[in-house]
């Protein structure tokens, strides 16, 4: 039995990464982008708006934490807010006027032109993220999608698009919030707040 386990442990190290693999070789130019939009809309006095369901309302609620509070380093708070975690909003919208508009009901109170909207699913279908999104895209606010493979309902509604090359949740999860935290350290280095974090591997 453990033989089974030790066998298990390493096909799922190796998938992870055979999967960031896959990611580094078609996002790296759309992450480039992510962190230009991003540093203009902070720049400019804007900020970073999360918002996600499940694992990815936690990635929300994680990456804007690590952007107010710090990442690297103390330094400057950069301006950002998860969607995800009001449960007095998210409930009322909920209940009153209907699931699908919990993000999308938020960004019509909080977004304002010039700001990011990251929404995050990994199925790429969650209708609320989507209506979020398509909100954001009518209303002058830049739009982020994380995702998986699957961009067919979601890629009209998102300027830039990090789609995750596999179907499988558990690795489109774990790529979502190394990318995610590759923004931070990105952003807050090009704001010239910290500097880029490298393991010396020697």
């Amino acid at each position: 039995m453990n033989k089974k386990i030790e066998n298990f442990f390493q096909s799922q190290i190796e998938e992870h990464i055979h999967v960031v693999k896959r990611t580094s070789k078609c996002m790296e130019k759309n992450f480039v982008k992510l962190v230009d939009v991003c540093f203009e809309s902070v720049k400019n006095g804007n900020k970073i708006i999360f918002f996600g369901n499940g694992g990815s309302a936690s990635d929300a609620q994680h990456l804007s934490t690590e952007l107010t509070v710090r990442y690297s380093r103390d330094r400057k708070s950069i301006p950002a807010i998860s969607l995800s975690t009001d449960t007095s909003t998210l409930t009322a919208i909920a209940n009153d006027l209907g699931f699908e508009l919990i993000f999308s009901r938020q960004l019509e109170a909080l977004g304002k032109i010039g700001d990011v909207a990251i929404g995050i699913s990994t199925s790429g279908k969650s209708k609320n993220v989507i209506n979020g999104l398509a909100y954001s895209k009518k209303n002058g606010i830049k739009t982020v999608i994380f995702t998986g493979k699957d961009t067919h309902d979601i890629e009209k509604f998102a300027d830039i698009i990090i789609s995750i090359p596999t179907k499988i949740t558990s690795r489109i999860q774990e790529t979502h919030i190394l990318i995610g935290q590759m923004l931070c350290n990105a952003l807050e280095y090009k704001l010239g707040l910290a500097p880029l974090v490298k393991e010396d591997f020697k």
